[in-house]
């Protein structure tokens, strides 16, 4: 199974990098459901506030597509409309300790702030982060308490959020990462759909669609 996930990691990446020559017709194409994007079946409910549209990103902090992606994202979903509430939910492939380090960080309200830090040791660094003293090392230096952290990170809350996490990731069918979902109705990822830009045209197409039937 992890070899397969890997194949399919390749192959995504593969697949984004052919997408960035996509012809502009091709990019700009309304998007269809098996080609770019696929149901989501049985619908999952979403934990958004009501009224709001939810979108999922699938990740791995070990993935180095998602590495790649990461810059992309966040400049996406700074502009995101206020109708749409963006969640990460970190998959358990690779080494689980990457899993369990996402949601401590969470936890202590530092993920999104310190999750280029954590990219940026794994891929650029080669800090496999695989050991607690290997976060703690690395993390102390942008101003997280060891101890803090390392309590966290054996937390009753922490193993929940990562089960929780493990069972969402299986609902939506996830087999390789980047992926994303939008509304607990649709599945799609760059190597579905292209190209990393490619994918969020694709969400900004399925966020209208939902936005559209809501009226």
């Amino acid at each position: 199974m992890m070899q397969a996930r890997r194949r399919w990691i390749a192959a995504a990446g593969a697949a984004a990098l052919a997408g960035v020559f996509a012809p502009p017709a091709a990019a700009q194409a309304t998007p269809r459901d098996g080609r770019d994007f696929r149901l989501v079946k049985p619908q999952q409910a979403t934990e958004a506030p009501a009224g709001k549209i939810e979108v999922i990103e699938f990740f791995w902090y070990g993935c180095p597509h998602c590495n790649a992606l990461e810059p992309v994202i966040k400049e996406w979903v700074a502009k995101l409309p206020a109708d749409v509430a963006f969640r990460r939910v970190h998959v358990p492939f690779g080494d689980r300790r990457h899993q369990q380090l996402f949601y401590t960080l969470e936890a202590m309200g530092k993920a999104d702030a310190l999750g280029d830090k954590v990219f940026h040791a794994i891929h650029v660094d080669r800090d496999r982060l695989d050991t607690v003293d290997r976060m703690t090392a690395m993390l102390s230096r942008h101003g997280v308490d060891r101890k803090q952290f390392t309590d966290t990170f054996e937390s009753f809350a922490v193993r929940t959020k990562m089960r929780r996490a493990t069972q969402v990731s299986e609902a939506y069918g996830v087999d390789g990462v980047p992926a994303m979902a939008v509304n607990g109705k649709y599945y799609t990822s760059p190597s579905m759909a292209g190209s990393n830009q490619a994918a969020l045209r694709v969400m900004d197409a399925l966020i209208a669609q939902e936005r559209q039937a809501r009226k």
